[in-house]
C-alpha cells in the first residue's frame, strides 16, 4: 500500500442536474485529485468530517483510493476480523451452552484487539475488552447502551480491525498466536487457556475456509507448538477414605447453617463421583434411598454455572443435558449405604426446593461455585494439618470426584464400569487417572510371571 500525509480538502460542491442533485466532496492525496458524490449535504458533510479528522490525527492516506487507512476496511466489501468474529460468535450462539459461548468470547477478547492496524487514538485495552464483552459479541437485543468512552472504543475497532484475509499471512497468524499466549496482564497464560483459545481460533478459520476466504486453514501452515498441558490427575490431590470422611464432617461445622446444608452436596461428589453441576441439578425424584443397603442415583441433567450475559435465561445457572450426552440421556450411579444415610438425613432436615432440588440457598437459588468453595476451604482448615492445608491435597471440591474415581479403580472395579458411573469414556478415564492407579504393581507382576510360566 502506497500512502502519503500530503492531503488537501476543498469545499463541498452542489451540483444540480435535470432530474437529481448531488453533493460532491473533493480532496487531493499527493498530486491525485479525489471526489465522491452524495445525495444529501448531511452525508457529504459527515464524510468530509471523517477525512479531516483522520488527517488531524496524523493518519496516512492511501494514494490509490484516497482514503485514510482507518476507512479502508470499512469501505471494502471484505469483512474485517471484528465483523467475521461477530458473525462466528452469533451463528454458534443458539446451539452452544453458556460456558462455551463464554469460552468463545474470551478468546476474542485476546484476538480482536491484537489484530488491528496501528491507528492513532487507540483506546486502552480494558475499554476495548469491555465494549466487546458488553456489546459487540452479544446478540443485538442483549447489547447494552454504550457510554461515550465505549462508543469511541467501538468506532476505533471498526476502523482499525484488519481484513479477515490478512490472516492468510503467516506473520498475522503469529500475531494471533502471540495474543492468546499471554494473559490480559501480559504474563504467560496457562497451557489449558492457550489451548482452548487456539481451538476457538481454529474453528473460526475453519468457517473462513467454508466461506471460501481461504483454500485451507492458515493455522496449519504455521509451525507452532501449544504449551504442554497436564492431562492427568495429580495423585497429591487425592484423599484417602479416612481423610474424605474427616473433611465431610468438618464441612458440617462451617458457619451456622451453610456448612450443614452443603455436607450432602460434597458427599455426592465423593461417594458418587458427581460433577458439581450434576449435584446442582439433583432432585429427590432422581434418588432411590432404601432404609438399608445400596441406593441409586439416576442423573437426568446438570446445572452448570456461567456469567449471566452468556446464558439464555439471563441467570447464572441453567438446566442442561449431561456432559457429552444427548438431551434426554441419563446416567445411573449405584451409591453406598454411607451416602444413602447422608442424603436421607439431609432431606429430613432441610427438605427440598419447590422444584424438588436437593441443594438450594435460602432464596431457593443454586449455590454459586464461590460460595461452596469458601465452605470447602474452611473445612480443609478444620480437618487437615497446616502442611496439608498448604499442599494440593483436596485443594478444590472437584478433587473429591478424583478421589472417588481413583478409589474405584484401585479397588479393582473394571474400567468400563468406572467410566459408566463417572460419565467418562474408557480411554479418557485411563488417560486422566493413569497416575492414580497405584498399588497394583505386585498384582500385575504376578500375572506376567504366571504368563511366562
Amino acid at each position: 500500500m502506497n500512502t502519503t500525509y500530503d492531503v488537501k480538502f476543498w469545499e463541498i460542491q452542489h451540483r444540480v442536474g435535470q432530474k437529481t442533485s448531488s453533493y460532491i466532496v473533493r480532496w487531493t492525496v499527493g498530486r491525485f485529485g479525489k471526489s465522491k458524490s452524495f445525495r444529501t449535504k448531511g452525508l457529504a458533510t459527515a464524510f468530509l468530517s471523517d477525512l479531516r479528522q483522520a488527517a488531524k490525527q496524523g493518519e496516512a492516506f492511501d494514494l490509490a483510493t484516497g482514503l485514510p487507512v482507518s476507512l479502508l476496511a470499512a469501505n471494502s466489501s471484505e469483512p474485517s476480523f471484528l465483523e467475521f468474529a461477530q458473525s462466528f460468535i452469533l451463528r454458534r450462539w443458539r446451539t452452544l451452552a453458556a460456558r462455551t459461548r463464554e469460552t468463545d468470547a474470551y478468546a476474542m477478547l485476546s484476538l480482536i484487539p491484537a489484530l488491528v492496524t496501528d491507528l492513532p487514538g487507540r483506546p486502552d485495552d480494558e475499554a476495548l475488552r469491555a465494549v466487546l464483552r458488553e456489546h459487540a459479541l452479544l446478540p443485538e437485543k442483549r447489547r447494552s447502551a454504550l457510554s461515550p468512552e465505549l462508543d469511541a472504543a467501538m468506532r476505533w475497532l471498526q476502523k482499525a480491525s484488519l481484513p479477515i484475509s490478512k490472516l492468510g499471512d503467516a506473520a498475522t497468524i503469529r500475531m494471533a498466536l502471540d495474543a492468546i499466549s499471554v494473559t490480559f496482564a501480559g504474563k504467560s497464560a496457562g497451557a489449558n487457556t492457550v489451548r482452548r483459545k487456539r481451538a476457538v481460533l481454529h474453528h473460526l478459520l475453519e468457517l473462513a475456509v467454508e466461506q471460501k476466504v481461504f483454500s485451507s486453514n492458515p493455522l496449519d501452515g504455521v509451525k507452532w507448538s501449544a504449551p504442554k498441558a497436564a492431562t492427568t490427575v495429580d495423585p497429591r490431590t487425592v484423599v484417602n477414605p479416612d481423610q474424605a470422611r474427616q473433611l465431610l464432617d468438618a464441612v458440617a461445622k462451617v458457619g451456622r447453617k451453610r456448612g450443614a446444608r452443603l455436607k450432602a452436596l460434597f458427599a455426592c461428589v465423593y461417594y458418587a463421583a458427581l460433577r458439581p453441576e450434576e449435584v446442582a441439578a439433583l432432585r429427590e425424584t432422581n434418588l432411590t434411598l432404601p432404609e438399608s443397603g445400596w441406593g441409586l442415583i439416576v442423573l437426568e441433567g446438570a446445572r452448570p454455572q456461567a456469567t449471566k450475559r452468556w446464558s439464555d435465561s439471563g441467570e447464572t445457572h441453567e438446566d442442561r443435558a449431561l456432559k457429552h450426552r444427548a438431551k434426554k440421556d441419563t446416567r445411573e450411579i449405584p451409591i453406598p449405604p454411607a451416602l444413602v444415610a447422608i442424603l436421607r438425613e439431609h432431606i429430613e432436615k432441610f427438605g427440598t426446593a419447590k422444584d424438588g432440588r436437593l441443594f438450594r440457598t435460602a432464596k431457593e437459588g443454586t449455590y454459586s461455585s464461590s460460595a461452596y468453595s469458601y465452605v470447602w476451604q474452611e473445612a480443609r482448615k478444620l480437618a487437615l494439618t497446616p502442611s496439608q492445608v498448604a499442599s494440593a491435597l483436596a485443594a478444590r471440591p472437584y478433587d473429591m470426584r478424583h478421589a472417588a474415581v481413583s478409589l474405584w479403580l484401585n479397588a479393582g472395579v473394571p474400567a468400563p464400569e468406572v467410566a459408566k458411573r463417572a460419565g467418562h469414556s474408557v480411554d479418557v478415564l485411563l488417560r486422566v487417572y493413569a497416575k492414580c492407579m497405584d498399588g497394583q504393581h505386585d498384582h500385575i507382576n504376578n500375572k506376567i510371571n504366571r504368563a511366562l510360566g
